[in-house]
């Protein structure tokens, strides 16, 4: 845990009371503040005050006597409407802040040269936060990773000059973040999401471009065309990633077929063969990872070490199993057609699985990608939406549910003629018509094809 100090002997309002809010108010009432907490869910209200969390409804509360609303992330800032406590803590002139922030202002007192890495983006944080993480652990560094990925980031050891923290930020938690100056910055890509948080593409993009503008370094993919203005506007040291052909951007790395090449031309790191980091888009994730590392110090045989050993994440182009010529990979982190794409374009040969409860949009945006698939499986909420894209160009089966459509995909993929196909769960769609989560939808994935013959 990071006691958190610098609200000591005040009073904190807190609203939120998930697994990062629990976190907070036990990080603030360690470094010996008085927390008032609360949340819409009186099941985290008993848990926290099982655990001496004092718990009130901040409705009643005197917020005159608060110094600061600690919010949680998932609640809502500024759209659609602000949450009821953020129209509370701006009437009595408080600071609205998140657990990032209490992190940043608690290493600017106690460590500020502890070496601290953020990274955003709207796809690939995770992958890259995890495949940063593993290099600098397999280079023997001390490594705290959390933030988005999954741990709170309150519930790490405290930073300091020996130990590195790499943290996965989402737009909600930078929003929250207004001292965010990270000594490594990573924007990988910036595409359509969450704008029903934020109400335009324009905040959107302004939220994450804040971490790169308080970046010692900043490392920034240009393959999109809000990432590169960004990056064109960055002031100061800055590393740029490309994935593409031709010469690298000037003092920064290209993704070249397999390979990852310094703007001289040089190879610097070798991606081919990595099972967990195929398609262009890991490579884009393993070319930020290597700038990251040597800006860290880490050695270009130790990246690689690095490289070849990690393990990929789950739900993300998971190697799952192998049925004689059959490879069988779960992407049920691919909510929307955005991400699919990535997984479409690292493969052929494919028997799609797909659907649920679709986003915007649907899956017309993957229809360059159509002559990769060999036949597609639909389950779910969107199979009428999804089928009336894919009448004419891709054969399909309607299959409603998962195990349905995997012993399909898997019959369907023996039976083809292709000396690797791919069966493929990558539904671009969330979950919440038949699963708990986009985990629940892999983890039931993995258990099926487990059980094939």
């Amino acid at each position: 845990m990071i006691p958190v100090t610098t609200f000591a002997g005040r009073s904190v309002a807190l609203f939120g009371l998930g697994g990062s809010g629990l976190a907070t108010a036990l990080s603030l009432k360690a470094g010996g503040a008085t927390v008032i907490a609360c949340d819409d869910n009186p099941d985290s209200m008993a848990r926290a005050a099982a655990q001496g969390i004092h718990t009130a409804d901040l409705r009643e509360a005197d917020w005159s006597t608060f110094a600061a609303l600690v919010l949680a992330p998932g609640v809502p800032l500024t759209h659609p409407v602000p949450h009821w406590t953020v129209e509370r803590a701006k009437a009595a002139g408080l600071e609205i802040i998140g657990d990032i922030e209490l992190f940043c202002r608690e290493r600017e007192t106690s460590a500020p040269d502890a070496p601290f890495v953020a990274i955003t983006g709207t796809n690939g944080k995770s992958t890259t936060t995890a495949l940063i993480a593993h290099i600098l652990g397999q280079a023997g560094r001390d490594v705290q990773m959390g933030g988005n990925i999954g741990t709170a980031i309150l519930s790490l050891e405290p930073p300091s000059a020996a130990r590195v923290h790499v943290i996965e930020l989402s737009s909600f938690q930078i929003d929250l973040t207004p001292s965010l100056k990270p000594s490594v910055g990573v924007l990988l890509n910036i595409t359509p999401d969450h704008l029903d948080r934020h109400g335009a593409m324009e905040n959107y993009a302004g939220i994450k471009e804040r971490l790169i503008r308080g970046s010692d370094l900043a490392v920034i993919g240009i393959d999109d065309g809000f990432s590169r203005a960004i990056a064109e506007r960055r002031e100061g040291a800055s590393l740029r990633i490309h994935v593409g052909t031709g010469a690298g951007p000037a003092g920064g790395l290209v993704v070249r077929d397999t390979g990852i090449f310094d703007d001289a031309g040089t190879q610097v790191a070798d991606i081919s063969g990595i099972g967990s980091l195929r398609g262009a888009h890991n490579g884009q994730n393993a070319a930020v990872a290597v700038a990251v590392s040597r800006a860290l110090g880490v050695a270009d045989a130790a990246i690689q070490a690095g490289l070849r050993s990690f393990p990929g994440l789950p739900h993300r182009m998971e190697e799952v199993g192998r049925r004689g010529r059959v490879l069988f990979v779960n992407d049920s982190k691919a909510t929307n057609a955005d991400s699919t794409e990535k997984a479409l374009t690292a493969f052929r040969d494919i028997h799609w699985i797909l659907g649920g409860k679709a986003k915007e949009g649907g899956i017309f945006p993957l229809v360059p990608f159509f002559d990769r698939i060999a036949h597609a499986y639909l389950i779910g909420a969107a199979s009428d939406a999804f089928a009336a894209t894919l009448q004419g160009a891709v054969p399909f089966t309607r299959c409603e549910t998962l195990d349905v459509a995997t012993r399909a995909a898997a019959e369907g993929a023996a039976a083809a003629g292709a000396p690797e196909p791919v069966v493929l769960l990558s539904p671009a769609c969330a979950s919440y018509d038949q699963f708990r989560s986009f985990e629940d939808r892999g983890n039931q994935f993995r258990e099926l094809v487990r059980a094939l013959p």
